[in-house]
């Protein structure tokens, strides 16, 4: 029969210590969700971002506010926030709506978002490595900054759609007017221009342009995408007031 030395027992003592200790610092980051978070609530009807900015309070407790970056929204108070054993809960009351998460050792957190309807939605928040901006520094004006008007006509009804175009240090940025549906500045999730061709993101509403700019810039004639449908819209360059008679 074997008998363990010495030396064996006292290295398998010093590995089993070691583990603790690893499995100890691995816990107290798994639990530390101090930075910014970022979701994809799907709405049915499209996707909004959702941020979620996590700080300690002088106390040593959470606190925390979020941003809805695809409506428009930024600085909502959340309280309360509570992590426990994993588990993160946060309530924002100015739109009645509370989160129930768990916290992944994979730097994920699964949860459920609740807000009013008659299930809650899922919604996984994934830690950002990198600030989060919410206002970008001006540049100097592309050629197409600027607002642009159109209509959208499906066969029944009529809508005015109306983009305004600002470039930034960080590219492109745009939102977007939907005066007919009293709906102002909703921000576009993503412009990209390659040479004459300009695509605009709008993954709030499941939609989006993308069209040709003509060559004196004053037009750009392209489709409007939203879910499997698409419509032709063509965008004038116009003064900031929506024009008439389009």
């Amino acid at each position: 029969m074997a008998y363990a030395t010495p030396e064996i027992i006292n290295m398998k003592k010093l590995l089993a210590a070691v583990a603790l200790v690893l499995a100890t610092v691995c816990l107290a980051q798994a639990q530390d969700i101090i930075g910014d978070w970022q979701g994809m609530l799907n709405t049915g009807m499209g996707e909004l971002r959702i941020v979620l900015h996590v700080t300690k309070a002088d106390d040593g407790s959470l606190k925390a506010i979020m941003d809805s970056p695809d409506q428009g929204i930024g600085g909502m108070p959340v309280n309360p926030i509570n992590l426990q054993d994993s588990k993160l809960t946060f309530m924002v009351d100015v739109i009645h709506g509370s989160y129930d998460g768990k916290l992944k050792s994979n730097g994920v957190i699964a949860g459920h978002w609740s807000q009013g309807g008659p299930e809650p939605q899922p919604l996984d928040f994934k830690r950002q490595t990198t600030p989060i901006k919410s206002t970008h520094k001006p540049a100097p004006p592309s050629d197409i900054d600027g607002t642009w008007a159109g209509i959208l006509n499906n066969g029944v009804m009529t809508l005015h759609i109306v983009f305004h175009i600002i470039n930034t240090e960080d590219g492109l940025m745009a939102t977007m007017d939907s005066p007919d549906q009293h709906v102002m500045g909703w921000p576009a999730t993503g412009v990209t221009r390659k040479g004459a061709m300009l695509k605009v993101d709008l993954k709030q509403v499941g939609g989006g342009f993308e069209g040709k700019i003509n060559k004196d810039h004053t037009a750009i004639d392209g489709t409007w995408t939203q879910g499997a449908g698409n419509l032709s819209l063509s965008l004038k360059r116009v003064k900031e007031a929506v024009p008439t008679g389009l």
